[in-house]
């Protein structure tokens, strides 16, 4: 640990150094990168120095403790339990301090919610965790705009592509990609058979221009009537927007807004996230000390939670959670488990960090 301060504690003086240089003030833009990376540093580098401040006086007050005087030595040992107190809190403040963070966890995020396996009842679904979604948004005063949807026969969403606004979302949604699995009687099932359905869900924090550049003539844009009911066109003049990514194939599509112009732009922002996302997938997977994280991946294929409706239960498989009242969880209260699976994350980027 104690390595690990002085190479941080190193870094941030030659931060300082650097900024200091007329060079470098002359360069905003890497004047501000440096500012930023400082500025990550500053917490953990002054909790360290706090800390070595702390041994001293407490090895001082430890020689006073035994001095010859009475009064003195009573004195002494009142100073030190207090200065022992402090010396617990800063190590453990600074132990999380240099917990990992992520800067992205600020970000607002686009979220996609797919039907999976069991037909209608997926896509039902699917519009349950879209609601569960919303709601949990609006307790917080976060907007939420839909960019695509695809409707299914029974009022349900084949899938739905919708954006959340406000600050730190993508650190709590974060942890809601995964699969999703519901157990519960469809309405349509006569014989009061419990069927097994899933939806995937994947939160993508949104990309900044400045982090990934689009090469316009890598993108072929096809403009069509946006779809409405029963194959209706909701709008006579063609404002749908879909986007296709000729490098990687990805394809997306925003048909919410009356604007073309509107819609372009709203998915420009999801393939920038997309080829984002990709991206540092990509580069994880090329380094070879990466470790999955105990809460696991967020991969779409994984299997995070179940939604048992005859046992009135959620389970979350990545942190051994469960609790009742399903109703109130799919009404947007789901805090409790997103806490859980956080400290969970937590705790294991501690570990990992003093390895």
């Amino acid at each position: 640990m104690q390595d690990k301060l002085r190479a941080l504690e190193d870094r941030y003086e030659a931060l300082n150094a650097a900024m200091a240089s007329p060079e470098i003030a002359a360069d905003y833009q890497r004047l501000t990168e440096l500012a930023k990376e400082r500025s990550t540093l500053e917490q953990v580098v002054g909790l360290a120095r706090r800390l070595r401040e702390l041994d001293e006086e407490i090895a001082e007050t430890r020689e006073m403790a035994n001095d010859t005087d009475a009064e003195l030595s009573r004195m002494a040992r009142d100073e030190l339990a207090s200065l022992e107190q402090q010396h617990e809190q800063v190590e453990n403040d600074l132990k999380q301090a240099l917990v990992p963070t992520d800067p992205r966890d600020d970000r607002n995020v686009i979220v996609e919610i797919r039907a999976g396996t069991g037909g209608e009842e997926a896509s039902l679904f699917a519009s349950d965790l879209f609601r569960m979604y919303s709601r949990y948004a609006e307790q917080r005063r976060w907007p939420v705009e839909v960019i695509s949807a695809s409707d299914s026969e029974k009022g349900g969403f084949k899938e739905i592509v919708f954006e959340i606004n406000g600050k730190g979302a993508f650190s709590r949604l974060k942890y809601e990609s995964g699969g999703h699995r519901v157990q519960r009687v469809p309405a349509t099932e006569a014989q009061g058979r419990i069927h097994t359905s899933t939806a995937t869900v994947a939160v993508l924090p949104e990309a900044e221009e400045i982090e990934l550049e689009i090469n316009e003539n890598d993108v072929r844009t096809d403009i069509y009537h946006s779809g409405g009911a029963g194959g209706q066109n909701v709008n006579k003049v063609a404002t749908a927007v879909r986007l296709t990514h000729i490098p990687t194939g990805i394809v997306v599509q925003c048909q919410d807004e009356r604007s073309q112009l509107k819609n372009r732009t709203k998915a420009m922002n999801v393939l920038r996230a997309r080829l984002l996302q990709a991206r540092e997938e990509e580069q994880a997977a090329e380094t070879s000390d990466s470790r999955r994280s105990q809460v696991g991946t967020g991969d779409r294929a994984e299997k995070v939670r179940t939604y048992n409706f005859p046992q009135d239960r959620v389970t979350d498989h990545r942190v051994d959670y469960t609790r009742h009242n399903l109703p109130r969880f799919l009404d947007g209260q789901i805090d409790d488990v997103i806490d859980a699976v956080a400290t969970a994350d937590q705790a294991q980027k501690l570990e990992d960090s003093f390895e």
